[in-house]
């Protein structure tokens, strides 16, 4: 078997092969927490965030927010020279809501570390319901100097899991913003996490085969953690839901990459709490077994990213 998209034993697109082809050079990813409130959070939209939300607002490799910008860009661009020499880098915005502020502020934030040495583009993750008309002209403007990448929270298609996560926005508003995005040539990946409370295997497929019809250039597939002091910990402790094992959530995400477009870019194919943090699901811990099990599955199938398209 041989996927167009790969030249190792992957069988699907990995963003390593995107950025490998794409750049020409070995890329890294900087985790950023530039301090962003969330309008889930203070009750513009909502309150008390979605429910697997940690106190980090998602962000637990993200910088310390007590630094500032450029100290946490140099602790892990310093850290990945050392192994990796010669990078590029991607400052990722990543803890709360990173565009949910006025664009003076937005800008102030972004263009730090777009001028920092070897900085090639920035990925900023968000919500679609926290970008203004303002935000997406000064982000199209972005594009045509950097490589830009929105990353936007989906977690399902299914209005009964969206309510119950209290995720606070419908499934048009998100198609809305993907058109905006998109109509202006900016890259958009989301995040679909699998595992949330009551949901079947068909549902978590069904929202797999729905971003077909979006014109997005890659996804990030989480499994649901359940981490200390958040509201989910407290809905599992009540009701005590059905956790995905580490052979379903690899079963269902075999199923998911068969039914994607081959084009679409995996950016993340798996969960990645803080050991002190997690309650459930304990495998997750264990990320490079998930990993290898998920190439494993593949291969026993004789499968690949859209063989099912």
């Amino acid at each position: 078997m041989e996927f167009q998209y790969s030249d190792s034993n992957k069988r699907y697109h990995t963003l390593d092969y995107f950025y490998k082809h794409k750049f020409h050079n070995k890329v890294f990813k900087v985790s950023l927490n530039a301090g962003f409130s969330c309008p889930n959070i203070d009750g513009t939209v909502g309150y008390g965030g979605c429910i697997y939300c940690s106190k980090l607002g998602s962000g637990e490799f993200a910088g310390n927010k007590e630094k500032n910008l450029i100290v946490q860009f140099n602790e892990v661009k310093n850290m990945m020279n050392q192994k990796w020499p010669n990078s590029l880098y991607i400052g990722y915005f990543q803890a709360n809501t990173n565009t949910y502020a006025p664009v003076n502020i937005l800008k102030e934030k972004y263009e730090t570390i777009l001028k920092q040495d070897n900085v090639i583009g920035l990925n900023i993750a968000t919500r679609v319901d926290a970008i203004s008309d303002e935000c997406l002209n000064y982000l199209e403007e972005l594009n045509k100097k950097t490589y830009l990448t929105i990353e936007l929270g989906l977690q399902t298609i299914h209005p009964t899991t969206t309510k119950l996560i209290n995720r606070c926005h419908s499934l048009e508003c998100f198609e809305n913003m993907v058109k905006e995005l998109r109509k202006r040539n900016i890259n958009v990946v989301i995040h679909i996490i699998n595992g949330l409370p009551y949901e079947t295997k068909n549902m978590m497929i069904d929202t797999a085969k729905y971003l077909n019809n979006l014109d997005i250039q890659g996804v990030k597939i989480h499994m649901l953690s359940i981490l200390k002091d958040t509201a989910l910990e407290n809905l599992y402790k009540k009701e005590n839901f059905h956790i995905l094992s580490k052979e379903e959530y690899i079963d269902i995400v075999c199923d998911q990459l068969e039914f994607l477009r081959p084009e679409i870019v995996i950016n993340r194919i798996t969960g990645d709490p803080k050991k002190e943090d997690l309650i459930e699901p304990t495998w997750l811990i264990k990320k490079f077994c998930v990993l290898n099990d998920i190439d494993k599955e593949l291969k026993r199938r004789d499968s690949f990213q859209g063989k099912k398209y």
